[in-house]
């Protein structure tokens, strides 16, 4: 959703336009990715989501095999799904918060552009890099720490990362949607992803965690589609972890769709009350 302009021969005349929305969708999210992050160069790419990843697995994989003599491997597979954190919790939270940052909101407001095209676009580089950061840390675990997969069952753990990196996106964007109004959005964002940790199953069994915490997981990114990638590894046909991939599809779209009402909230506030710039 950047302002960095599309160019005008790409986008008919017809702002309402089904070719036009989806120009708007497709090009308006490459376009939000790479002006407000600057991913052109993998000397920023690198360090920021592989460095960090890299870093995590390898310390809670250390430290939880220490601490309670389980395998490293459970470790491992937590994290390498929850690594995606970092493209669709910050990303999707910069991504919205940056607009008004950068003073490109009000451009942005004034387009005739559909708010729903313009507003889905921004989530696909997310969902993608996300897939692509959670790949690379099993790709890691499995050269360091142990992890092994049963190739018959790789369809759906593929399809559980696709559905959590969405889902983990749709919760980013709602903070997103509350970083138009606070003055550091990254705050919230820092206490979901420590709440991820703690919650979903990731280094802790969810059958460890008191019944509020579980009640509270189910209902957040994660907890669902990192059971389905655990089961999945533990060789699980595709039958028995479906619900859990479609459940967690089902709460990335309940939180994508809060993030654009609330987004809408959020902007219609900010033309009554003249604050849609104020940082």
């Amino acid at each position: 959703m950047s302002s960095a302009a599309i160019p005008a021969s790409s986008v008919p005349s017809h702002p309402g336009s089904l070719r036009a929305n989806w120009r708007v969708f497709w090009y308006g999210g490459q376009l939000s990715y790479s002006a407000l992050f600057n991913w052109a160069r993998p000397s920023i790419y690198i360090p920021t989501l592989l460095g960090a990843p890299t870093f995590q697995i390898l310390f809670f994989a250390a430290l939880g095999s220490y601490a309670t003599g389980m395998d490293p491997a459970f470790f491992a597979i937590g994290n390498s799904v929850q690594v995606c954190a970092m493209s669709g919790i910050y990303g999707m939270t910069m991504a919205v918060a940056n607009e008004r940052w950068f003073g490109t909101l009000p451009a942005l407001m004034a387009s005739p552009a559909n708010r729903a095209a313009l507003f889905g676009g921004r989530f696909i580089p997310f969902i993608v890099n996300g897939f692509l950061i959670s790949t690379y840390g099993f790709a890691l675990s499995w050269v360091l720490l142990g992890v092994r997969f049963d190739v018959a069952t790789l369809g759906a753990m593929v399809l559980a990362m696709i559905a959590t990196a969405f889902s983990c996106s749709a919760i980013g964007a709602v903070q997103g949607g509350l970083s138009l109004r606070l003055r550091d959005g990254l705050f919230g964002a820092n206490l979901l992803v420590f709440l991820f940790l703690l919650l979903c199953g990731v280094n802790i069994p969810l059958e460890a965690l008191p019944p509020w915490m579980q009640a509270i997981s189910q209902v957040l990114p994660f907890t669902h589609g990192l059971a389905a990638v655990r089961a999945a590894i533990d060789g699980a046909p595709f039958s028995a972890v479906s619900g859990l991939i479609a459940t967690e599809f089902l709460i990335g779209v309940v939180y994508a769709v809060a993030a654009f009402f609330l987004f809408r909230w959020m902007e219609r506030g900010a033309y009554r009350n003249a604050t849609l710039d104020v940082r």
